[in-house]
């Protein structure tokens, strides 16, 4: 089967397709053969996060391998439903197609767009129209569970604020942090894990809803966050190493000093 496949100097999309056939056939690699959509699932999304990797390290050679891994995944789906007589990979870059030029009338039609702002309302404008939303709550059920908790939240915050629903400025969404702080508070005097685990969650939710106010991307902004915390945190171990100090054995207020003064290293860098 494998001599089907013709080996060339430069490959296109379609020699991506084929060989996706190829592998997925009687006779190719048995691996390939036995995925399904659910069992590699997960890869599409390790892929996705290698991509933005490649994007956040300015790596042209990296993000060129890193799309080719997501154009494999797209090929490696298209050739299972494929194979089903489903669909196939040109009736998806068919139905994007059509998609984009309806999503776009202010290119394409009789909409005028003049900035970014402008084109973005036109967008969902006719993307609500197209799936025929008539509630913001049917627009806020279609952001995907899936997608990462703050960014889902922030999402549908976002939703929420264009219907109207929303504090006037950040001092409300200030005010309901410290109720929802609060709450978490005397959950967890009471003791009750259920009640605890679901006043966090309105405390994350509420500072998700800050960060909006603020031109704020929460996801990005804890990813920050952690990033500080790891390089002052491997700081504390290289200052405690050079003091002779066990960090399983010290105090809180030994380690405090150690943190302190990684702070301030990390600033000066």
């Amino acid at each position: 089967m494998a001599l089907d496949f013709e080996f060339k100097d430069k490959y296109d999309v379609s020699d991506l397709i084929s060989i996706v056939k190829v592998l997925r056939a009687p006779g190719g690699c048995p691996w390939d053969r036995k995925q399904t959509h659910e069992s590699i699932k997960k890869n599409f999304i390790e892929e996705t996060y290698e991509v933005i990797e490649a994007i956040n390290k300015q790596s042209p050679e990296m993000l060129k391998e890193e799309l080719g891994d997501i154009l494999l995944q797209v090929a490696l789906h298209c050739e299972m439903e494929s194979e089903k007589g489903s669909f196939e990979f040109n009736d998806v870059a068919n139905d994007i197609v059509k998609k984009l030029i309806i999503r776009h009338p202010h290119v394409f039609g009789e909409v005028s767009a003049e900035n970014e702002e402008e084109a973005l309302a036109s967008w969902n404008s006719a993307k609500a129209k197209s799936k025929g939303v008539k509630k913001e709550s049917e627009s806020m059920l279609s952001v995907p569970r899936e997608l990462p908790a703050l960014m889902r939240a922030q999402k549908i915050q976002k939703k929420a604020s264009d219907a109207g629903f929303d504090w006037e400025n950040s001092e409300g969404a200030f005010d309901k942090l410290s109720e929802e702080i609060n709450e978490l508070k005397i959950a967890v005097s009471r003791g009750v894990k259920s009640e605890i685990e679901d006043e966090f969650g309105d405390v994350l939710f509420s500072c998700v809803n800050i960060s909006r106010f603020l031109k704020v991307d929460s996801e990005e902004a804890l990813t920050s966050a952690t990033d500080k915390f790891l390089e002052r945190y491997i700081e504390v171990e290289r200052l405690a190493r050079e003091s002779g100090l066990n960090m399983k054995e010290a105090s809180v207020e030994e380690l405090d000093v150690l943190w302190e003064k990684a702070k301030k290293i990390k600033k000066c860098d």
